[in-house]
């Protein structure tokens, strides 16, 4: 069976990361979607909202793929994770040059660490390349329409977070 991690911290899930793991839901027979607890972030989110809405929006796609989804909150290091799921492969999302130079970087690392789990990059739909996280929480702090980069109840979760309807 092969089983891959797709790490991140999901705060909120956009359809930037649902195209990612639509993606690697066909390279894999079973994916992890590993939810970080980054306390340095200070995610909107608590851990338990990010892993409900993660399951939720994934919920479909792996009955359409075939694919197990599970979400899997974790701490430690991202090859430590791998062990803990038993994952061969990491999956990586790329946007930009900027995140490839970052994400080179851990590659580098996690090799060092353990050669034996491969990274995988996986590009972003073009229409998706713009979407990150941190904007999308912007966009809805400043009043703005998040409907283009969220799936309607993740839009719901956000407002209503931010104590608008």
């Amino acid at each position: 069976m092969r089983v891959a991690l797709y790490p991140g911290t999901f705060d909120p899930i956009t359809i930037g990361h649902i195209d990612i793991i639509k993606r690697a839901c066909a390279l894999v027979d079973r994916l992890v979607i590993g939810v970080a607890i980054n306390r340095d972030k200070g995610p909107m989110f608590t851990l338990e909202e990010r892993v409900e809405m993660v399951e939720a929006e994934c919920a479909a796609l792996s009955e359409q793929t075939g694919t197990e989804i599970v979400a899997h909150p974790f701490e430690n290091l991202l090859i430590n994770c791998a062990y803990d799921v038993s994952a061969s492969i990491i999956v990586r999302g790329l946007r930009a040059v900027t995140d490839f130079e970052y994400e080179y970087q851990m590659v580098g690392m996690n090799r060092a660490l353990d050669a034996s789990i491969e990274t995988v990059f996986l590009m972003a739909d073009l229409k998706h390349q713009a979407i990150a996280s941190k904007l999308v929480k912007e966009i809805a702090r400043l009043d703005g329409d998040v409907s283009k980069f969220v799936t309607p109840d993740v839009k719901q979760r956000l407002y209503q977070k931010l104590g608008r309807s």
